[in-house]
């Protein structure tokens, strides 16, 4: 008993002190310093060369590039210059075997850098970008990420302006289409292939705002091309944004439709009130022309018609016809005005020859005695003419020339017909073109 007693206590002893060898040895190890050891390892001088591409699949093949972006935001879509701004988290991931590493039993997840220019970078471009920049407040918005199976992740933000083709012919109720290429500068298929991450490659953030678009849907797809020099693998994302008609309808259909009708409003005055009616006439045609030119100002000139530009040109050539109305008017009154003082100088030389005539009678047969006629004949003659009018139907009016003879005057008449003609005719205009352009073919639109 004496003798166990002792051989416990030792083996207790022994456990204790091995327990705290293998706690000194783990606070001892400093992970930081591992990965410096393991990136001098693995990136050192004669053990990698940034300049050679990494093998493909078992040795063998193009180097495999996934690809995934995030939209963070889409700034600006600018229709006179055709293009649009976007801020996006670029990612791109491959394997470069040369990179493996020991991971430390597990503890170890992957290595991080900063520095591009240490590994092999993919050659990729935006076949698109008008002008593009990197962020670098506070610190580069780069990193690269080795994993121990020798996965690289590159990950940067980035601002780049694209170039954006657009089809006006249906502004403002158009659809565009904006799209980001991506592709290899130098390297061809044989060499190097991009393709889209499996499972959701492009993101977009929740809480995107457009002032004038709205985004609809986004589409990945390929776009591989072939030169001279060979085949170079490309990657497309298109963006389908739809234009938001409030805005247009508050800012420039309604106004429009506002001034064709007030231009509406000189039918109904005076024909002789001429200074209201040409100034208000005038009034709405400059109005109309300068609305016209400021709508212009802000689209690109372009060799087609544009959906706005059947708008604006039929409002202004019934704000003109309005003001021609007047024209005629003022000419057919003037023409009345002729025609009454005609009328009334006739009957009055009229009356003056039949004075003259009856002066001269008298004189002539000053003595001569005039007796009353028998008015048996005249009384046939009056029965006769009962008989005829009996006999003849009375003409039938036409309700529209009934209704046009009660204003005696053809200016007047012209006014009144102006005022039904020109609202009928601006509805059914407004009636073909939003059944053209609201309800078109989805082909059409295309």
């Amino acid at each position: 008993m004496d003798i166990s007693r002792p051989s416990c206590s030792l083996l207790i002893l022994l456990a204790l002190y091995i327990l705290q060898l293998a706690g000194c040895m783990n606070a001892k190890i400093n992970f930081r310093e591992k990965e410096k050891q393991i990136l001098d390892q693995i990136l050192g001088p004669g053990r990698y060369d940034a300049r050679i591409r990494p093998s493909g699949i078992n040795g063998t093949g193009p180097a495999i590039v996934n690809i995934n972006l995030f939209v963070r935001s889409i700034t600006t879509i600018s229709d006179i210059k055709m293009e649009y701004s976007v801020q996006l988290t670029f990612r791109e991931q491959w394997l470069d075997e040369r990179l493996k590493f020991n991971n430390l039993g597990g503890r170890l997840k992957y290595l991080t850098l900063t520095e591009a220019n240490r590994v092999w970078m993919p050659d990729l471009f935006f076949s698109n970008e008008k002008e593009g920049h990197f962020h670098n407040i506070i610190m580069p918005n780069v990193y690269i990420r080795i994993f121990p199976n020798g996965n690289v992740l590159y990950s940067i933000r980035i601002s780049l302006t694209l170039s954006c083709p657009m089809n006006l012919k249906l502004y403002p109720l158009d659809k565009q289409t904006c799209s980001l290429r991506m592709a290899s500068y130098g390297w061809t298929t044989d060499d190097l292939v991009f393709l889209w991450k499996e499972g959701d490659p492009v993101q977009v953030v929740k809480n995107l705002h457009l002032p004038r678009f709205t985004l609809e849907k986004f589409l990945t797809d390929y776009c591989n091309s072939k030169t001279n020099t060979g085949e170079y693998s490309c990657l497309k994302v298109d963006l389908l944004f739809k234009r938001e008609f409030s805005y247009y309808l508050i800012q420039i259909y309604i106004p429009c439709c506002m001034l064709v009708i007030v231009s509406w409003v000189s039918f109904w005055l005076d024909q002789g009130a001429v200074p209201a009616r040409v100034s208000l006439g005038v009034t709405t045609l400059l109005t109309m022309a300068t609305q016209s030119s400021g709508i212009n100002a802000s689209l690109p000139p372009v060799s087609y018609t544009k959906a706005i530009d059947v708008w604006t040109g039929v409002c202004l050539t019934f704000v003109f016809g309005a003001l021609l109305e007047f024209a005629l008017v003022n000419y057919a009154s003037r023409s009345d005005m002729h025609r009454e003082n005609m009328k009334k100088s006739r009957r009055e030389m009229e009356a003056a020859a039949s004075l003259d005539a009856a002066s001269d009678l008298l004189d002539t047969d000053s003595n001569t005695t005039f007796a009353m006629k028998p008015l048996v004949r005249g009384g046939v003659v009056d029965t006769k003419m009962r008989q005829c009018e009996i006999h003849m139907s009375p003409p039938r009016k036409n309700c529209c020339r009934l209704w046009m003879s009660k204003f005696p005057t053809r200016s007047k008449r012209i006014d009144v017909i102006s005022r039904i003609t020109f609202p009928l005719v601006f509805a059914l205009f407004n009636l073909a073109y939003w059944s053209t352009y609201l309800f078109r073919d989805e082909d059409e639109e295309k």
